[in-house]
């Protein structure tokens, strides 16, 4: 009865996980990101800014704020290139100097978009309400990968 119970729950979640229809590599398909998120990691208060799409693009600035202080800072981009979408970013300590040299940009490959996912290499957003999103993203410190959820609020 067990194995037929166990069997049963995981054929309902595999139909509900097959059923999420996969969206075109469009940025009107990921719209719901855009706005003004905060939330809290790495110990502190982060902020970040999504625009809406304009120009094949959307952007955003992030600011983690810790005991007061910035520790640092993203700009964050989304463009359309060829017939899909990249997630492109750059670090700033809190005196605007480059982490990435002057041509270097930290990138995330799309894999997949569904109705309330935007999953890049490394990086997916997870829309839970108009108002909440977690955004997951993969560091890597010491050759061992580690993925950080961020909760945000608008």
């Amino acid at each position: 009865m067990k194995h037929l119970l166990f069997s049963l729950i995981a054929f309902t979640l595999t139909s509900k996980a097959q059923t999420s229809k996969v969206l075109e590599p469009k940025l009107e398909n990921i719209a719901w990101i855009a706005g003004t998120w905060h939330g809290e990691a790495f110990g502190g208060i982060t902020e970040e800014i999504w625009s809406e799409p304009s120009g094949g693009s959307m952007m955003a600035t992030f600011k983690l704020i810790n005991d007061g202080k910035v520790t640092f800072y993203e700009i964050e981009v989304i463009r359309e290139v060829e017939n899909s979408l990249i997630l492109q970013l750059k670090h700033f300590g809190p005196d605007l100097k480059g982490w990435e040299t002057k041509d270097e940009t930290v990138d995330f490959p799309l894999k997949e978009i569904t109705e309330n996912k935007v999953i890049f290499e490394g990086m997916s957003f997870e829309k839970i309400s108009d108002s909440e999103m977690n955004v997951y993203v993969d560091i890597e410190d010491k050759g061992k990968t580690e993925t950080v959820k961020f909760n945000y609020k608008k």
